[in-house]
């Protein structure tokens, strides 16, 4: 197709020259230096029980970026995503990232589900690395600077009884100084069990942990979306009361937000949701129909840092506030720390340690919690030197998240 061809396929004839020059080309910004996309990696690396997805942006100045996209268990499929955008980016500007977004975004025609969203995502977050080392300033700067000076974290407890439950709350809160912590209020294997021994679990657990860190850690509580029935999260909402949760994470299935609006106004406990959501679109309903008290989207899934900025500011419309969800790896945490350092409606961020290895081994001086926070870092990007070399020693294995049966033999929800 030659350019008079396509510039009328587009609907570009008749347009300015300058207008017909972004309509074939994007837009173009004029400052130096001029910066291209040479090449997107992806790179796929084998932590523990799931793989990580790190995406490398290149330019032809020298300066190169990193993110991370969501491992949805078809990893594989992730990385051929980033490596068919590669084609669609390669010779734009790399700080036109809206303009970038659009592309992959609009020109994948059908709305995207894990796949497409992830890889989206982990691009958008290379491209703000290479924007904020080409200008010097942190990436949070390019977001309107900072509105706070740390950032909250909790992490998750475990154990199979409450007391063992109630032994790791303790640990961790001794150990990093958290103010607050989550925790699944079921047993293992709570698909096989009535629901009262589950209800009645729930409370057991709920309360072993109370005791354990005493009445001021917040004290958050993750169902996992494994609940089909409003009743049933009504109930385990009422068995976990007493605790006095900090929230109650995804009660119910997202599919039907009428229900968890509904069940909201029921429960006395904050409600929150979305790590299964993706972009502003997918959020819209759940705040116009008050369906949460506090939204979880994962950068890494949801569309990037800035797709997260527009959620947070739709939610800070509605009274919400903005707790990310974030079981990745070291550089999404980074990711997030940057939203958080310039988002006025954050809450707290969702953490994992590392402090060692593999974790600690995938970036260069990582960032540690201290008293329950974390520091924000003052160096251009996201602030991480990603240390390429450990990839190779840490190769990815084919995973997909455990099954769950209930008692009779039908799957139930994981």
């Amino acid at each position: 197709m030659n350019r008079r061809d396509f510039l009328s396929h587009t609907g570009a004839v008749g347009l300015s020259a300058q207008a017909q020059a972004i309509a074939v080309e994007g837009p173009r910004y004029a400052g130096k230096p001029a910066l291209r996309i040479t090449d997107i990696q992806p790179f796929l690396v084998g932590l523990g029980g799931r793989n990580y997805c790190f995406v490398k942006v290149m330019t032809d100045q020298g300066i190169h970026g990193f993110g991370e996209a969501y491992s949805v268990g078809p990893d594989e499929a992730t990385v051929a995503t980033i490596r068919d955008f590669k084609h669609w980016l390669v010779g734009k500007d790399p700080r036109n990232v809206e303009y970038l977004w659009a592309v992959m975004y609009q020109f994948t025609r059908f709305p995207g589900g894990a796949v497409i969203n992830a890889a989206i995502s982990g691009i958008e977050h290379a491209l703000w690395d290479i924007a904020g080392k080409a200008a010097g300033l942190p990436v949070y700067m390019l977001l309107g600077g900072k509105c706070r000076e740390k950032v909250r974290v909790y992490q998750s407890a475990g154990g199979a009884t409450p007391a063992e439950l109630a032994a790791s709350s303790q640990r961790l809160v001794s150990k990093y100084g958290y103010t607050a912590l989550k925790m699944a209020p079921y047993p293992p294997g709570s698909s096989t069990l009535p629901y009262n021994a589950v209800t009645r679990a729930a409370a057991e657990r709920a309360q072993a942990a109370r005791e354990a860190v005493g009445p001021d850690v917040d004290l958050g509580f993750d169902v996992h979306a494994t609940l089909f029935e409003p009743i049933r999260a009504f109930q385990i909402a009422e068995a976990l009361k007493p605790a006095r949760p900090f929230f109650i994470e995804e009660p119910l299935r997202m599919e039907n937000v009428d229900a968890l609006a509904e069940l909201k106004r029921k429960i006395e406990i904050p409600l929150a949701t979305g790590e299964c959501l993706y972009t502003k679109f997918e959020f819209r309903e759940i705040l116009a129909k008050q369906a949460a008290d506090i939204v979880q989207p994962d950068v890494c899934l949801a569309g990037g840092i800035m797709e997260l900025k527009k959620i947070a500011a739709m939610a800070e419309a509605h009274y919400v506030v903005v707790a990310p969800h974030n079981p990745m790896g070291p550089l999404a945490t980074m990711v997030n720390v940057h939203f958080a350092a310039s988002t006025p409606n954050f809450l707290i961020l969702e953490y994992h340690p590392d402090d060692t290895s593999p974790r600690k081994d995938m970036v260069k001086d990582p960032i540690l919690v201290k008293d329950g926070y974390l520091p924000i870092p003052d160096k251009p990007g996201w602030g991480y030197e990603v240390n390429e070399e450990a990839f190779k020693h840490y190769p990815p294995k084919p995973w997909h998240r455990g099954f769950a049966f209930r008692s009779d033999g039908s799957p139930d929800f994981i």
